[in-house]
């Protein structure tokens, strides 16, 4: 389910601050793309069409790192950066992100996983290197039971002392941090997701019938599929088609459950797809229901296309939903709720149409890449400035 790449503007506000600036990308695997791994590929998209110098440190080969070879990104890949916790690994891990940065001498690092998140800083620190550290949602978010969260509490806060600044993707994550003692308060920041714009064609038209129902979501624990199949069960004399994105290990399980619900001939089980943004424009309704969400970058994709959201009431969705007014909030594992909302809007395209405008015109406002880019671009050059003084003095 990889997005396309950003499309960059000739010329924006943050050229001067990031011209000349060379930023180390850390993250701990390469096997799979997600939300950190887009975020780093466009990012250095970024950054090197404004006159950067970018390049990434990845755990192994696979997935990503063909798309950063694809793109002509620099990256190497490290041997030990795996992302279970082995001593003897991560001891190796460490010595091969010091080994790295000493040699490419960066003005800062910019970490996006766990691991990654904790090792990079520890490496940067004795070399006088500041880093950032991006959560895309913290191990020990809500859902996690209450040991195992006070666990990784504790292991996160390992690479937030050595951090200079810890960026949070939502203020749902921030006050997480705050909340478990991970990170001082004058170390985080919010600055929220951004995603790149669409062509004008791909934005949908949801007063169509009959309407299409779509969501995009892996099947594993933390995604609920089976609530939206069970409410919409009770809205067969509805006109509806519905279209699951992604794969995972519970994929087989939900598709048993729509067969057994009777909706299976309602329901396409598409995988995971590259072309997300021309399916969202042939429908007219995004769900996400989920058990826990940090900031879904799906739901962003879907308010620019101009789909009305219908979301679980979990972490920081309602920082992007706003209820009532850009789609529904409903609480999670509550198919009664939903089934209303969607009922609502199967019965009135109008209401589509206005929730989806309305969505659009938020994405707009908040939730545009040029507008985390700026804000992100203004961190890095506060931070960069004490490694630009240090390597004045050595001259």
């Amino acid at each position: 389910m990889t997005a396309q790449p950003v499309t960059l503007a000739p010329h924006t506000t943050a050229d001067n601050v990031t011209a000349g600036l060379r930023v180390a990308y850390v993250i701990t695997r390469s096997d799979s793309i997600g939300g950190g791994h887009i975020h780093i590929r466009d990012m250095a998209l970024a950054l090197r069409a404004r006159g950067g110098e970018p390049f990434v440190l990845v755990g192994g080969q696979g997935p990503f790192t063909d798309e950063l070879r694809r793109l002509e990104i620099p990256y190497r890949s490290l041997r030990h950066l795996v992302r279970r916790i082995h001593p003897w690994h991560d001891a190796a891990a460490f010595f091969e992100l010091r080994t790295q940065l000493r040699e490419l001498q960066p003005d800062l690092v910019s970490t996006h996983s766990a691991k990654a998140g904790w090792l990079a800083p520890l490496a940067a620190a004795p070399l006088n290197i500041p880093c950032i550290q991006t959560t895309h949602g913290w191990s020990f978010t809500t859902g996690v039971p209450r040991f195992a969260a006070l666990c990784y509490s504790w292991i996160e806060r390992i690479g937030v002392l050595s951090a200079d600044r810890v960026i949070a993707v939502c203020d749902y994550d921030r006050q997480l941090a705050l909340r478990y003692h991970v990170a001082p308060e004058q170390k985080l920041m919010t600055v929220h997701n951004g995603m790149p714009d669409i062509a004008p064609e791909l934005r949908t038209a949801p007063e169509r019938s009959p309407v299409r129902l779509i969501m995009v979501a892996r099947f594993e624990t933390q995604k609920d599929h089976a609530t939206l199949l069970r409410a919409l069960a009770g809205l067969r004399s509805r006109a509806w088609q519905l279209d699951l994105i992604g794969d995972g290990p519970q994929r087989e399980a939900t598709a048993t459950l729509a067969r057994e619900l009777g909706v299976a001939e309602r329901v396409r089980f598409l995988g995971a797809r590259n072309d997300v943004a021309e399916h969202l424009a042939r429908s007219q309704i995004f769900v996400l229901t989920s058990r826990w969400e940090g900031f879904p970058r799906s739901i962003l994709e879907a308010m620019r296309a101009g789909l009305p959201v219908v979301a679980s009431h979990v972490g920081g969705v309602h920082e992007s939903v706003v209820d009532g007014v850009t789609g529904f909030l409903v609480p999670p594992g509550d198919a009664e709720t939903l089934r209303f909302r969607l009922d609502l809007l199967l019965e009135f395209p109008a209401l589509r149409c206005r929730l989806g405008g309305a969505g659009r015109a938020r994405y707009e406002t908040k939730f545009t890449f040029d507008h985390m880019f700026a804000q992100t671009a203004t961190m890095y050059r506060q931070l960069s400035r004490r490694r630009t003084v240090q390597r004045a003095s050595t001259m």
